[in-house]
């Protein structure tokens, strides 16, 4: 196993939502606080950029052409050429600043995006309680709750089967588990299947980001605050392995590469201190995990 910096032009603020475009063979992944949606593309090296006029918590593509984003409380569309957007839905401001954070299509095609509330202090761990909602905007351009009283919404996968959508809430430590119908897009029946607070004290993991899965059906959570990527068995909550990133802050990870074998991982270097930065100089970096012996899934694309 090999973890390297997978690009060297870039230190991210809060760099999130890595998704690696099949059909393109590029990485997506946006950076929230600097208002940017980023396409890497591994053969070239080449790196674009659109930057928008609010944060940008997610980017998926959309297979009719362009990209859906959470733009601040909305959901647009991005064309990447003209870079017009084009807002569709807003979500309440629920007595709140909140903002869309995470976000991911499921094997229908239907976009799926959490918010959560404002950053109450200079301190990027406090935010106001319970002020996040769980969204899904259907391929009929309708939007819908299905879950409040979040901290912070953030990772999603979907089973293979289709029967089990798995759904993180970094506040609470904890990765839910529901019930899935792929017709209708209706969750039911929640329950934790990965609570943090289980685990040893001296095994420090951080608290749980954003995630991915593989073709065995593991899930791989990012976990702010100490650097690590964790494969956990969501059927037994057994932590598989861990994979160290030298970098503190990492967010979310996702399979890509020719093969989907090479995991990339953002980092954000908001809120790190002078000796936390001489001590991992690459913070806020993008990486490259190889040789894992694994592979994902393609990701799912906006199908309405």
């Amino acid at each position: 196993m090999a973890v390297e910096v997978a690009i060297s032009t870039i230190k991210n603020l809060l760099g999130e939502g890595p998704h690696w475009d099949d059909q393109e063979q590029k990485l997506l992944f946006v950076d929230i606080l600097a208002n940017k949606v980023y396409k890497w593309d591994p053969v070239t090296d080449q790196l674009d950029s659109v930057t928008l006029d609010d944060t940008v918590g997610a980017v998926v593509p959309c297979k009719k052409g362009g990209y859906l984003v959470g733009l601040g409380r909305t959901v647009a569309h991005l064309d990447w050429h003209s870079q017009k957007v084009t807002k569709l839905q807003e979500i309440p401001l629920n007595g709140t600043k909140n903002r869309f954070n995470d976000a991911k299509c499921d094997p229908a095609g239907r976009f799926w995006t959490g918010s959560m509330g404002h950053q109450i202090s200079t301190n990027p761990n406090l935010f106001e309680p319970e002020k996040g909602e769980l969204y899904c905007y259907g391929t009929d351009g309708t939007i819908k709750m299905w879950v409040d009283k979040v901290g912070i919404s953030n990772g999603l996968v979907w089973t293979q089967d289709h029967r089990t959508m798995y759904y993180i809430d970094t506040v609470p430590e904890q990765v839910y588990g529901f019930d899935y119908n792929i017709n209708t897009g209706a969750i039911s029946n929640r329950r934790v299947v990965i609570d943090y607070k289980n685990y040893d004290d001296d095994d420090c993991m951080g608290r749980p980001d954003g995630m991915t899965s593989d073709v065995d059906g593991n899930l791989w959570i990012a976990n702010w605050g100490f650097g690590k990527i964790i494969c956990f068995d969501p059927k037994t909550g057994k932590k598989l392995r861990t994979v160290q990133i030298p970098a503190m802050r990492t967010t979310s990870c996702c399979f890509g590469g020719k093969n989907l074998d090479e995991l990339y991982v953002t980092c954000a270097s908001q809120g790190a201190t002078e000796e936390e930065l001489a001590a991992y100089p690459m913070t806020g970096s993008i990486f490259k995990v190889t040789g894992l012996g694994v592979k994902g899934l393609p990701a799912d694309v906006y199908k309405g």
